[in-house]
């Protein structure tokens, strides 16, 4: 077996580059819309310093790593799962810090998409002397940011869909009675994916037969942005989404249909309006919805529903991923998690890929990407 593949990489270099993702990891929940990144410091075959990016607007993950390896870092090897940036941000360049840093070498998983660095860091790097080796497991780097790589090539956040439901496809009963379907242990599991997103999206039918929180609250982290699509702007004053301590996270999606003396009222409450021109339905159209909440910073969102807001999303292909809890239970009638795709010919059903199926306490979650033509994000 040899010691090096195609791109100059040892297999030492893949081992440290893996410790580098495993690092990357624990900023999940906390980066957006900055990338996860972990970095390595390696000197003489030993880790001397390591370090990952903890948050949005705190130090990068090389800055870490450095500042931990102190003077060990000269002479060293430096490994790294996005291209260091090269311009001034929220911090400053980390290519910098690298060179000044005395690094001799820097193995890099994947070149950062976003047009601010984009290559240029890697430049500096080679301008300054400095070894860089690229692609070194860079399809885990891609897949650790799926989200952050499609917000910056297209401006629109990636979507991951959430779906609890019985084994004959039922959210609900026929008189809309759903709580629960699924069983704690599906629901904490729904809590960790809330606590990976920038956003959680419902429509007002969920906020008017539920009324819920749509906060983080069954294991640790922060709880995300909440958004709600509400056409006709039903959503009542005191739903607990406008009047729990946290009205500032949240955003209702209407139309210019809607009341603008209750659009005012809700701005009071520190709530965001976004107000979009009804489609023919007068519905919030989507093709410009994920446009709209792209611009405001939000990379990645997980839809909850209901069946109506999934199939959109199903309809006008805009989904990335799936998540379906199933509840060992048969309704026979009820409401559907899915309702009518419009879909005639099997040949023309929406494919997935990457299946994974994962056996909980009392139920059982499918996950899986929906399949995309060749070159779409």
């Amino acid at each position: 077996m040899s010691n090096e593949n195609q791109n100059g990489a040892s297999e030492a270099d893949i081992s440290f580059m893996k410790r580098a993702l495993t690092l990357a990891e624990k900023g999940r929940g906390h980066t957006s819309p900055n990338p996860m990144v972990g970095a390595v410091v390696v000197k003489d075959g030993k880790i001397v310093g390591e370090g990952y990016h903890q948050a949005f607007g705190q130090a990068h993950a090389e800055v870490n790593a450095l500042n931990a390896a102190g003077d060990d870092a000269l002479g060293a090897t430096l490994y790294v799962t996005l291209e260091p940036c090269n311009h001034t941000g929220k911090t400053g360049p980390c290519t910098e810090r690298i060179y000044e840093a005395g690094i001799s070498r820097v193995v890099i998983a994947v070149k950062d998409p976003n047009p601010l660095v984009n290559g240029s860091g890697i430049n500096f790097l080679r301008s300054k002397g400095i070894s860089v080796v690229e692609n070194v497991l860079d399809d885990k780097s891609r897949a650790l940011n799926r989200g952050y790589f499609k917000h910056i090539r297209t401006g629109k956040p990636y979507i991951l869909l959430k779906l609890a439901q019985t084994l004959d496809g039922r959210i609900a009963t026929s008189t809309c009675h759903s709580k629960w379907v699924t069983g704690e242990d599906s629901r904490v599991m729904s809590h960790k994916l809330r606590a990976q997103f920038d956003a959680i999206m419902v429509g007002i039918g969920t906020v008017l037969a539920d009324d819920p929180h749509l906060t983080v609250r069954k294991t640790k982290g922060f709880s995300p942005k909440r958004i709600v699509l509400d056409s006709q702007l039903r959503v009542p004053l005191d739903a607990n989404v406008l009047a729990d301590e946290s009205p500032n996270k949240t955003i209702i999606v209407t139309t210019n249909l809607a009341s603008k003396e209750k659009i005012t009222r809700i701005v009071e409450r520190g709530s965001i309006v976004l107000v979009l021109d009804a489609d023919d339905r007068g519905w919030a159209p989507q093709s410009v919805l994920w446009k709209k909440l792209g611009e405001l910073g939000i990379a990645s969102v997980m839809v909850e529903g209901g069946s109506t807001v999934h199939t959109e999303c199903l309809k006008s292909g805009n989904a990335d991923e799936i998540v379906i809890f199933f509840a060992p239970k048969l309704l026979g009638s009820g409401v559907d998690a899915i309702g009518d795709l419009g879909i005639r010919n099997i040949n023309s059903a929406i494919e997935l890929e990457g299946l994974k199926i994962k056996r909980l306490k009392s139920d059982f979650m499918i996950s899986a990407f929906f399949k995309k033509a060749s070159g779409e994000v």
